[in-house]
């Protein structure tokens, strides 16, 4: 297999707190058996830069860097086997990050959810629309763009939530290949409906903002204490109990085989008491966890090893990014001035591709559906659909009756301008010119 015939995953582990079960199972675990699949390019980086939205404390960000380097190797990623590296030593990724700012419209970050979220907040508290948003999170998906396709991946495991972050790099890959040549590749978000979500200690999802979280290394003993305490029924022991619900069971799940799961099933069916059953998962987590415990400790004791592994795999980032750089910064005009035209846009080529209808769902569970040249650029925005066939429908015939579909569906759309009204339709035309729709 040659380095062509490779796919290039690319995972990001931000940097704010210290891992927890819920990490492990949910990311850390996948990733690394992600990581020996074969046909597999996989890169795996420490968001540092994007931890300084979400946190002003130094300590707390170098803190955390190292401990999730060191969960990560302890838990048995290769730094051999991928390019293991963290973002804050790869100068490439802001420098791209400015390259994409330049056309990056702000109507797309205008609709980023956590930029949505944090206007939706300020609104319910009554302080002003922008009160307390930071330039850095207004441009986070600009930076994560950056960090997607500087190394030209073309999968990105994400959890259904960052989604959207995949499609506006897509839409900024786009904008940017339009204008200056085919350099950027197009990525596509991967979800895995069967990653685990481990509740913590409370029922809720296990979560550092619930303070419910069981520490990934913590000590042997703490491990059981803090499991001892998972809050249970009143049911006493011979009563038989659901495993439905249930948080013991949920997290037990979640590291057995299915063996393993059927007898703890049967046991919960038998009437085991909840200490039983609580030393029963305390000795199966014990059984899968401990032995990474001395590697990890190991790690956050000697932190220049880790600095070692880090710098290593950012010299293996950097020896694929700084090329590619020098080719985007040529293809913008940032080049030597009497060099000739580079790997940029041949202008006697055509125009890019055909405009394209995008179809998506939102945190508030409707579906939409936008309108987008082949430069990015949002021509015609939905409103939102009960369900997925009525955002189909609507497509549908603007993709077979064009403009004439305008009227009828004006009330799913976004007002239009005058402009806008025309581009649209122009667009529309050109679309069922080509295809004959």
């Amino acid at each position: 297999m040659t380095v062509k015939d490779l796919v290039r995953s690319l995972t990001g582990i931000t940097t704010t707190g210290t891992p927890h079960l819920g990490n492990y199972v949910g990311a850390i675990r996948p990733a690394v058996r992600a990581s020996r699949e074969p046909g597999l390019e996989n890169f795996y980086f420490l968001a540092d830069f994007h931890a300084l939205i979400k946190c002003d404390e130094p300590e707390r960000i170098q803190r955390s860097t190292l401990e999730i380097a060191a969960s990560w190797l302890a838990a048995g990623l290769d730094p051999e086997k991928v390019t293991f590296y963290r973002q804050s030593d790869i100068p490439e990724i802001p420098e791209l990050t400015w390259l994409l700012t330049c056309v990056t419209g702000k109507g797309i970050l205008n609709r980023a959810h956590a930029y949505k979220a944090a206007l939706d907040k300020n609104e319910a508290a009554g302080q002003d629309a922008d009160f307390d948003v930071t330039a850095g999170l207004f441009m986070y998906p600009v930076l994560m763009a950056a960090d997607i396709l500087m190394f030209k991946a073309h999968r990105v495991p994400v959890g259904r939530d960052q989604v959207q972050h995949i499609e506006m790099a897509r839409d900024i890959a786009q904008r940017f290949n339009h204008l200056y040549g085919e350099l950027l590749v197009l990525p596509d978000a991967v979800i895995d409906e069967n990653v685990a979500l481990l509740p913590g200690l409370d029922g809720r999802k296990m979560s550092k903002s619930y303070d419910n979280t069981i520490p990934l290394f913590g000590p042997r003993e703490q491990l059981r204490k803090q499991i001892m305490g998972i809050v249970t029924d009143s049911r006493a022991p011979g009563e038989p109990k659901e495993t439905a619900g249930s948080s013991l069971f949920s997290i037990f799940r979640a590291f057995a085989s299915d063996e393993e799961t059927k007898a703890f099933a049967q046991a919960f069916a038998d009437g085991i008491g909840w200490a039983d059953a609580k030393q029963q998962l305390f000795e199966r987590i014990e059984r899968e966890i401990g032995p990474m415990r001395e590697r990890y400790q190991h790690l956050i004791d000697n932190p220049a090893e880790v600095q070692a592994i880090l710098l290593a795999g950012a010299e293996k980032a950097r020896a694929i990014a700084a090329p590619f750089l020098r080719d985007l910064r040529s293809a913008v005009g940032l080049r030597a001035l009497g060099a000739q035209s580079t790997p940029g846009k041949d202008k006697s080529q055509p125009k890019g591709s055909l405009p394209q209808f995008k179809q998506y769902r939102e945190k508030d569970g409707r579906f939409y559906f936008k309108f987008t040249e082949a430069n990015g650029e949002v021509l015609l925005q939905s409103v939102g659909f009960e369900s997925p066939r009525e955002a189909g429908q609507a497509v549908k015939r603007l993709q077979t009756e064009g403009s004439a579909a305008l009227a009828d569906l004006n009330l799913l759309l976004e007002p239009l301008t005058n402009v806008k009204l025309e581009l649209v339709t122009d667009a529309l035309k050109r679309l069922l010119d080509e295809t004959g729709a």
